[in-house]
């Protein structure tokens, strides 16, 4: 008796959407199904595992670097695989969802690496998952125009060859995708937006001279990168493609990560092509790991924690020191800033600002950096083409001045700032804003001259959590309370209200959101992802 066949991926509550079938084919939903019948149980085992750590956290207030991994930091004789020409130069690096018209305006803009993101800047409808994958796939073939209705302007693509080489960033390993089931368990959104995009376009890449590569975001541990370099090399082999094809940039945006990067890029030292310096995220990650650990780990308002705050200099440099020895790219931070066409001096002390963060991270030994907006990339290459010229990258610079210990990187106390009356406000004005554009379907939401996604939420919410449970006292004599919170959002959602209307007030999600985001900022229960609770209200 032959054996049954394995059952098959099912398509749950989800509207169809026109041209879903060039996605969603047989042979593509097979492959999906078999990345998750293989790799779903060992990704549950770790995100258990993040919960254990968490709590051991919780009990020691502390971290360090893994004793039983001191062989692989010792030996310094392994490196990473040399990059592809396609990624060899990485200067800029633009960000931004899949949509049509972000999908041609970043591959116009004139950065070398364009991040194509399913993640923080895009809300996980099936709408922005199933035709992100088909806008991707439609540049390739060159078949992908668009015109703004409300302009009536047109965009298309630039020839090939000035065209940015797309870095895809699939969902964290923590999300799952509602809309793809077997046997009545939802596939993660990582293995989903992989493999959709790595089945249809894999071999197509090589073809155009690139190849399939990847931001792996909210990474906590060498053995969640190791699980990543499985999925790989099996993906590799399902489709017939060479071995090491893949290259992958992990995002070091979690505080558990910067303590193993290079037990990281050792784990994926056949696909790695660097490590990426996440600000915001990694900012949330500290708060949300050491909440309760006292005084000495409540971080100031957002704004006040620069990358010149040691703790964060201790990470950054510790993170060009690690990626050059092991012969990977340094990718700096993102300059979210965007230019506001009606007021010049706005942009003018913006764009100091930037220019200053760009140059700090190019005279540092960063290879390339991020920016939100196209008209950032010329600022972003002038600070890199000054101290690059015309190498590629700057790996030849070992940076063996850097000695960074454990108690180094959280060591949050060296910073002056304090939390302030006006950092509460702004956390609660920018996390409801933020919050109801999300539920609205959309990641990526400029907010008070600021390209905002779901890491700026996730910081808002944690600050406000964190500096409640901390009995934070203002320097206006006010603590830090839930009904405190409440009152200011309750005057921020008055102030919307009147800003914009009581039409598109009605018309939005702004009490949906603005629920939400007390919710996450005053239980108890701290949530671990905000998007946990909110894509369940997603629609």
């Amino acid at each position: 008796m032959s054996a049954p066949a394995p059952s098959t991926l099912a398509i749950v509550d989800a509207e169809p959407l026109p041209r879903q079938d060039e996605v969603l084919t047989d042979a593509a939903l097979a492959f999906v199904a078999e990345l998750h019948r293989r790799f779903t149980p060992r990704r549950n085992e770790l995100l258990a595992r993040r919960t254990e750590r968490r709590a051991e956290i919780a009990r020691t207030s502390t971290l360090d670097f893994l004793p039983e991994t001191a062989a692989v930091r010792a030996d310094d004789s392994w490196k990473v695989a040399p990059a592809p020409a396609a990624l060899s130069d990485r200067r800029v690096e633009i960000t931004g969802p899949t949509d049509r018209k972000m999908t041609i305006n970043a591959l116009n803009s004139g950065a070398r690496i364009w991040l194509a993101d399913f993640e923080d800047a895009s809300a996980p409808t099936w709408e922005n998952v199933i035709l992100g994958q088909l806008n991707l796939t439609d540049a390739y073939e060159r078949r992908i125009d668009f015109t703004d209705p409300r302009s009536g302007k047109s965009y298309a693509l630039k020839p090939a060859e000035e065209l940015a080489t797309v870095v895809t960033r699939p969902r964290g390993w923590h999300l799952d995708e509602r809309h793809l089931q077997l046997d009545g368990t939802p596939v993660p959104g990582a293995l989903v937006d992989f493999g959709l995009y790595f089945f249809h376009n894999a071999q197509r890449l090589i073809d155009l001279g690139k190849g399939p590569y990847f931001y792996l975001p909210k990474t906590e541990s060498h053995l969640e990168a190791r699980l990543w370099n499985d999925v790989f090399v099996f993906a590799q082999d399902y489709v017939g493609i060479p071995q090491g094809t893949v290259r992958a940039t992990v995002l070091i945006e979690t505080i558990t990560a910067a303590y193993e990067m290079e037990e990281i890029l050792y784990e994926l030292r056949d696909h790695a092509s660097g490590l990426n310096a996440g600000r915001w995220d990694y900012l949330f990650s500290i708060v949300k790991n050491f909440r309760d650990g006292g005084p000495k780990f409540v971080l100031p308002d957002r704004n006040a924690v620069t990358m010149t705050a040691p703790f964060m200099r201790a990470y950054t440099e510790l993170l060009v020191r690690t990626c050059h020895k092991r012969g990977a790219h340094a990718i700096g931070g993102m300059a979210a800033f965007i230019p506001s066409r009606r007021d010049a001096e706005v942009n003018k002390v913006a764009f100091e600002k930037v220019k200053a963060d760009k140059d700090r991270e190019a005279n540092d030994g960063f290879d390339g950096s991020w920016v939100a907006h196209p008209d950032l990339v010329p600022i972003a290459l002038a600070s890199f083409d000054a101290v690059l010229g015309e190498k590629p990258n700057q790996k030849d610079r070992l940076r063996e001045d850097v000695s960074v210990a454990a108690g180094d990187l959280i060591a949050i106390d060296t910073l002056d700032a304090k939390p302030t009356y006006d950092g509460l406000r702004n956390a609660v004005a920018v996390g409801i804003r933020y919050i109801e554009a999300w539920l609205r379907g959309l990641g990526a939401v400029a907010i008070f001259n600021l390209m905002e996604d779901a890491a700026t939420a996730e910081i808002s919410r944690s600050q406000i959590w964190q500096w409640i449970n901390a009995d934070v006292v203002f320097e206006n004599g006010e603590h830090a309370t839930a009904d405190l919170a409440r009152k200011v959002a309750a005057e921020e959602l008055a102030a919307i209200r009147e800003e914009i209307g009581e039409e598109a007030f009605t018309a939005g999600t702004w009490q949906q959101a603005h629920d939400l985001l007390l919710q996450v900022s005053l239980d108890q229960d701290y949530a671990d992802f905000l998007t946990l609770p909110a894509y369940e209200q997603l629609r």
